[in-house]
């Protein structure tokens, strides 16, 4: 008996002891990981991130050694799952909302300057040059169009270097190395200045020429720049983000700047902007709300009849009208592409068969809206289905009897008992899926693109872009890249989508203090 009280007792604490190796052995792991994006973080030359990065993973630590803060041992890892995966991202979207990031303004200001005065100008035809081995050191010979030859010191493939020529009398001697030698050396001879004796320097411009060249610009003490081809000084416009000589010409490429409001002014008072967004906008909104009543009306209607006892097989019901829901939408989507195909889709060919008809699902604006709505529906109905079908199980048996003696049919306890009672409790629900269905990207990307395309709008937009894909649009697609204004317009849909949430709580929390 004692043996095996003993053992009873040690089995759980194996166990227990198991469990903790395996938490200390992801703890370590984590430890390790969080090591790594810092050292990443410096070897990109981000020491604020990195720094970040570290504190954060200090904090952590302490939390977890420290005795006085068991507690937060369970908040910490939802706390930083939210900096993480939320926070730090909608913080950042919003920071970019607020400058001219595109595909014209990709690099900083100290970037761009440099990429500037990187450029060069080249004067003259240039000289053919020989690279020539001299032990492990190398020689340039050059000849110039009059048959002068020039012979180089002796360097070593490295860093950026300076080398003298000479002139000679005769072509020198040595066999040249070959073509594929010399594209081996590439970066090495990118790297070398050689001077002629007047001191002009000459620049590697082929892989058998040297031409001298001057830099294009040069930094001026007051931060300015001079164009050393005519003299013009250059100074930068922070309002566009460019480097803008005195005639107004700007100089790509473009660099980041702070704009503060100025995208958010552009989509409210631009004509060009403000238009395609009020017809998204409002398409949003009808297509979030017509599709939450459509999923809900359908989904209800369904759980009400799986609810009747009468009904044969309706477990096998449950599961087919549930694998819509269990598909994942990546591939019904497509599938529904096929189908509504205006030429070879099956839904045509039945439709021209029984009426003569082949409508334009994806030409025609309402068509192609109808469809988008049907699908999104057939897609989202098992959802509320599931959940009436929790609800109306919640339902006292009663109150049907009661309603039953006094002679109500199905209609009257689908409308005066069941719909009331379970409209309160699924009210936050309806609201959340009314915010997701506000940034639907998955659906209008894989099945209509946006398509059809308005033709009199500046800004490319379709009629069944959601707020979410004209964003996309205007981000990565066919309106210039214009990544801050994107993030302007997320912003504002965070704002909308944020509201709906708290508008979700507060229901929320009326429900439970009303119960």
């Amino acid at each position: 008996m004692t043996a095996l009280g003993m053992r009873k007792v040690e089995v759980p604490s194996a166990r227990f002891s198991r469990l903790h190796a395996v938490v200390a052995l992801l703890g370590l792991l984590a430890l390790l990981a969080a090591l790594a994006i810092v050292v990443l973080l410096l070897a990109a030359h981000q020491p604020a991130a990195a720094a970040g990065v570290l504190a954060v993973l200090g904090v952590a630590v302490f939390i977890y050694v420290s005795p006085r803060f068991y507690a937060w041992r369970y908040v910490v890892p939802g706390v930083l799952a939210a900096l993480v995966f939320i926070v730090v991202p909608m913080g950042y979207t919003v920071a970019i909302g607020f400058t001219n990031y595109s595909s014209d303004h990709l690099l900083s200001f100290e970037r761009a300057t440099e990429v500037l005065l990187s450029r060069s100008n080249s004067d003259g035809a240039g000289l053919d040059f020989k690279l020539l081995e001299d032990a492990n050191r190398y020689r340039l010979a050059f000849t110039d169009e009059a048959g002068q030859h020039y012979l180089s010191a002796a360097f070593a493939p490295g860093a950026a270097q300076r080398v003298k020529s000479e002139a000679v009398a005769d072509e020198p001697a040595g066999t040249a190395l070959p073509l594929k030698r010399v594209i081996a050396l590439q970066e090495a001879l990118k790297q070398v200045t050689a001077e002629l004796p007047d001191g002009t320097e000459l620049h590697q411009s082929s892989l058998r020429r040297f031409a001298a060249s001057r830099p294009a610009y040069t930094r001026n003490a007051d931060g300015t720049l001079t164009d050393n081809a005519d003299g013009v000084r250059i100074q930068a416009n922070w309002a566009a983000g460019y480097w803008q000589r005195a005639d107004g010409k700007t100089l790509q490429p473009g660099f980041r700047a702070s704009v503060g409001w100025h995208n958010y002014v552009r989509i409210f008072t631009e004509q060009r902007f403000l238009e395609p967004f009020l017809r998204v906008f409002a398409w949003t909104v009808s297509f979030a709300a017509l599709n939450t009543l459509f999923t809900f009306a359908i989904g209800v209607v369904l759980a009400v009849a799986l609810n009747w006892d009468a009904l044969r097989g309706r477990n096998f019901y449950r599961l087919m009208l549930f694998l819509p829901y269990a598909v994942p939408a990546f591939i019904s989507i497509p599938v529904f592409r096929g189908l509504f195909n205006e030429n070879l889709g099956e839904i045509n060919l039945v439709l021209d068969q029984l009426f003569g008809i082949r409508p334009g699902w994806f030409s025609d604006a309402t068509l192609a809206r109808c469809m988008v709505l049907l699908v999104n529906a057939w897609l989202g109905y098992p959802y509320m289905m599931i959940l009436s079908m929790g609800l109306i199980k919640a339902i006292p048996e009663e109150l049907y009897e009661a309603s039953a003696l006094a002679g109500a049919g199905p209609l009257t306890n689908f409308f005066r008992i069941t719909l009331p009672l379970i409209a309160r409790p699924i009210a936050p629900l309806l609201i959340a899926s009314f915010a997701t269905n506000f940034n639907n990207l998955t659906l209008i990307a894989l099945l209509t693109n946006g398509a059809p395309d308005y033709l009199d709008t500046a800004v490319p937009v379709g009629a069944t872009d959601l707020l979410a894909s004209y964003t996309y649009r205007i981000a990565f697609q066919d309106s210039g890249q214009n990544y801050a204004l994107a993030c302007a317009i997320s912003s504002i849909v965070f704002l909308m989508v944020a509201t709906l949430a708290i508008v979700n709580l507060k229901l929320f929390k009326v429900g439970r203090e009303q119960r």
